[in-house]
């Protein structure tokens, strides 16, 4: 059995951010490509059958394929500058879990079908749409809609696809694939700081935020930066600023609420030149989807008054604000929570504002996550962080959830769920 911290340890150099700390591991990638074939190289060596979907899902099958299957897994990519464990940990435990599920004799006793489940763009770094594998599968994305995402390069996804041996005329809906599975259980790192003050080292899932996406773009009059008179401009980069930094006192007004820009494009990007486009992208959270709607209403209030105050007579700075995606407030499957909670009777339960693969499989399947601690609170960033001996408690609940899922009567081993909180107490709340 290889250990979950030995498996991580074996890619913790591969897409290191060479711009700084972190790692840049876009979907669809070289970088990402390596990481797939990491993947298939350890599956395959325990045995395991793999197969690539017709929406670049991986799939490992720890037995013979077959409906009703209990399925777990996440992501291997990840966004700009992010930290080590998003995503990967998810699949080493994976792959950790089935070797602890073998070698207790558990796995041979197995009533239904196991298998791995990889999804790509995750975290829509590259063409702008989270959980696209997965929306892709569960039809929650439509096929010409995603075949004409563009990345920052303008590749398509139509192209990215070929360019990876997959048939874009084949993407979408997967009706056959998805009735196979019976129950999808996600392991992934925490994303915030609700179980750095207790002494439970795993959490179980209860729901995910409401949170959506929107691209949010200043159009003015592109000029010469040395002969134009302040006075006489239309400039975007002006209304896009003065947005940006009135983002947090209006979001303050409503309770629970978080708002982020992270990231922006300049066009052209000329250091001596007037742009004449800014395009934001706005990602707001709670756990009330009419809360969610409401904000971006005061923000793109506000951004028309930005953008009508930074024009010169007949040279305005217009506005357009377009939604991305949009995931309402998911709860995970209550009976299966429920035997979670029952099997880990010590790991609180735990909301996070952070969106995952289970969340989109959730309106279909029977889902539900475990979190494994965070000791600094921090992801999305190099410091992202998770001790080696909750990496392995995490592995020892992710077995025995599985193992439950599977119908073997006795899970081995109680240490994953040792502490102090009862679950059913109150709910911890995570946040990215």
């Amino acid at each position: 059995m290889t250990d979950v911290v030995s498996l991580l340890a074996q890619i913790e150099d591969t897409g290191r951010d060479p711009r700084g700390p972190g790692y840049l591991r876009p979907g669809f990638s070289r970088v990402e490509r390596e990481l797939r074939d990491w993947f298939v190289a350890e599956a395959e060596s325990r045995g395991l059958d793999v197969e690539v979907d017709q929406n670049g899902i991986t799939w490992a099958w720890a037995t013979p394929p077959g409906a009703d299957a209990v399925v777990t897994g996440s992501h291997l990519d990840s966004v700009p500058g992010g930290g080590e464990f998003d995503g990967p940990l998810g699949v080493a435990s994976a792959l950790a879990a089935i070797d602890e599920l073998r070698d207790s004799g558990r796995l041979a006793r197995a009533r239904r079908p196991l298998a791995i489940a990889v999804f790509p763009e995750e975290e829509g770094s590259r063409f702008g749409l989270s959980c696209l594998g997965s929306r892709l599968l569960t039809g929650a994305v439509g096929p010409k809609r995603a075949l004409g995402l563009t990345d920052d390069r303008g590749d398509t996804f139509a192209e990215v696809l070929a360019d990876h041996g997959l048939d874009p005329a084949r993407v979408g809906r997967d009706e056959e694939r998805l009735g196979r599975i019976g129950s999808f259980l996600e392991l992934h790192v925490e994303q915030g700081v609700g179980l750095i003050d207790t002494d439970q080292p795993v959490a179980i899932g209860s729901s995910i935020l409401g949170h959506g996406r929107w691209n949010v773009r200043f159009e003015g009059q592109g000029n010469h930066a040395g002969t134009t008179p302040m006075t006489r401009r239309a400039d975007p980069v002006v209304a896009a600023a003065r947005i940006v930094g009135d983002i947090p006192t209006i979001v303050s007004r409503f309770d629970g609420a978080v708002a982020t820009v992270g990231r922006t494009r300049v066009h052209p990007g000329g250091t001596n030149v007037i742009a004449s486009a800014v395009d934001l992208w706005l990602d707001i959270r709670h756990p009330d989807d009419e809360v969610v709607q409401d904000v971006l209403e005061e923000i793109a209030a506000r951004a028309r008054d930005r953008a009508s105050g930074a024009g010169y007579r007949n040279q305005e700075v217009s506005l357009t604000v377009d939604q991305e995606s949009y995931s309402p407030t998911t709860h995970f499957h209550g009976e299966l929570t429920r035997r979670l909670s029952s099997l880990l009777p010590q790991a609180p339960l735990q909301s996070t504002g952070a969106g995952h693969d289970a969340g989109i499989l959730a309106a279909h399947v029977p889902s539900a996550m475990l979190f494994v601690r965070n000791p600094t609170g921090v992801s999305h960033a190099p410091e992202e962080a998770c001790e080696d001996d909750d990496a392995r408690a995490g592995v020892r609940a992710l077995a025995d959830a599985l193992a439950m899922e599977l119908g073997v009567e006795e899970p081995a081993g109680e240490e994953a769920g040792a502490g102090g909180t009862e679950a059913g107490g109150p709910e911890v709340e995570g946040r990215r």
